[in-house]
Formats: structure tokens, sequence, C-alpha cells
């Protein structure tokens, strides 16, 4: 394991867990933090963390209250994006960051969004993974579609069936061990030895919101990260972030670079050559 596991106690009494990555050599550069997507995890960030890491940076990847290690809630109202972005903020608190560079994969990179909302200044530079302002609703119900619907499974090999059959149009050339690697960083062994996706259920609660079914205006928040440097990672595939989406980026923010990664959809683990190249060219010119 080359992280520490910190465990992070937030207002609600919670305990948020965070992987923290150290700097490999002299600190080139402020922390990372790294924000999955709805219904993952750190784990995700397992192969690009310790590459950030080696570019002299700490990295801290969080479980989302609800994902992971982290502890469920036992209110589900609480499963919201502003909830989310002020643990991130508690957790920064705690860790001693005063600022650091986000990487926001999909719901990540909203959460993103509100902690620039809640305090602009913490924010220093973004990547975001396949989000905008402008989101495709088809998209959002496709997700919608099996978020905490899925039972356990009779063993690996049945959920990472069942994931290459929900996430294969994504990824139409990823192989077996691609599938294999995905079901181990999503899923977690139970008691009785079924596995189980390692998020809390009730986090489809947003689902049932009225508002959840039309596509959210977040231009005010996108327009947050004004004053931050700011890479977009676009899976050329991706329902989520289709290219209405990233014209309406490049027209708020003419600056805006985007790495668009050929054969993938939503979302690139940014493990692809395309989606590295340029993560890495972003992190050595930023704070």
């Amino acid at each position: 394991m080359n992280y520490q596991e910190r465990f992070i106690t937030v207002p609600d009494e919670l305990k948020v867990f965070v992987r923290d990555y150290a700097p490999v050599g002299a600190v080139r550069g402020l922390p990372v933090i790294c924000l999955h997507g709805l219904t993952r995890n750190s784990a995700d960030f397992e192969a690009v963390a310790p590459r950030i890491a080696a570019l002299g940076r700490r990295v801290l990847a969080f479980d989302v209250r609800g994902r992971g290690l982290s502890d469920r809630d036992p209110m589900p109202q609480r499963y919201v994006p502003p909830v989310y972005a002020a643990d991130v903020v508690h957790a920064m608190n705690e860790l001693g960051v005063d600022r650091a560079v986000f990487v926001g994969t999909s719901m990540g990179g909203l959460i993103t969004m509100l902690v620039a909302m809640m305090a602009q200044a913490r924010v220093a530079a973004v990547v975001l993974n396949d989000i905008g302002p402008v989101v495709n609703t088809s998209g959002i119900s496709r997700i919608a579609t099996y978020v905490g619907k899925t039972p356990p499974q009779d063993g690996w090999a049945h959920l990472i069936a069942l994931i290459k059959g929900t996430q294969g149009a994504a990824f139409p050339d990823a192989d077996d061990a691609f599938w294999e690697t995905m079901a181990r960083r999503t899923g977690r062994e139970l008691p009785d030895g079924r596995i189980a996706f390692d998020y809390d259920p009730a986090i489809a609660h947003i689902f049932e919101q009225p508002a959840a079914a039309a596509a959210p205006d977040l231009t005010p928040i996108f327009k947050m990260l004004d004053n931050a440097p700011l890479l977009v990672v676009h899976g050329v595939l991706s329902d989520i972030l289709l290219p209405e989406g990233i014209a309406a980026m490049k027209a708020l923010r003419p600056d805006l670079e985007v790495a668009d990664v050929p054969r993938v959809g939503h979302a690139p683990t940014l493990e692809e050559p395309a989606a590295w190249d340029a993560m890495a060219r972003f992190f050595s010119r930023v704070p």
C-alpha cells in the first residue's frame, strides 16, 4: 500500500476516508485532491495517484460519504453534492491543505465546482473529467436505471459480467483484464461471500428528486472556476458530456484546454495516454 489511510470526522459525525499519497522526492507543487464519480470510490485513482505523486505532489483521493471505506449516511437526503463539497472543505482543514489542484470525475467535477463556490481561493487549478456545465439528460437517465438497484452477485465473475453489460459501450476496446480491474475497484466481498457494489444503495435518493429528470444549469457554479487554470478530459463516446457541452465551456472559458480520449465514453479512467499526457503537461505548469 503506497498511501496512508486517513479517516476524517466531518461535522455530522460521519467518518470520510481519504487515501493520502506522499509526494515522491522534493515537493514540486500544491497537493492534488481526486474526487470520484457517483458510484465509485478512491480506488478509481489507484493507478493515477502514484503517477501524480511521482511529480512531487501530495495526492488525496477521497471516498465520498456512502462509498468505499467512508461511513454510510443514515439520512439519505444528505447524499447530495453540496454536502459532499462541505466534507471536502472540512477535510482540507483537518489535513492542513490550504489550496489544491482538483481532479474531479463526473460527480467529482460537480463537487469541485461547489468547493470553488464555498471557498474559491482554495481551488488553484482543475481537471474536469467528462463533466461540464451542460450535461446530457439521456446519459443521466441511463445512470439512474441501475444505481442502487443491483443486488449482490454470486462471485466476482458475475459482477464483472454485469459491469461489462452496463459499461461496455463506453469502453468498446477493453479486454478482460480491464473489466476485472474495474470490478475490483468498484465491488467488495460481503461476509457471506457474495460481491456487492461498494456504495450505499441509498445514494440513488438523488434521482428521486423532482429536478433529477431535468438538466441542471451548472453555469453559475462553473463560473466559480474562472480564476483557475482548467483542463477538461473528454471521452469522445461520452453520453454525458457531448460536443455541445464542450462548446458551452469554450464559450465561457476561451482558454479552456480539452483532451479528447478516443474510443472511450463516460468516463475516462485517466490512465489512457491521451488523458494522462494532457494531465502531466497541465501539472507541469500549474501551481
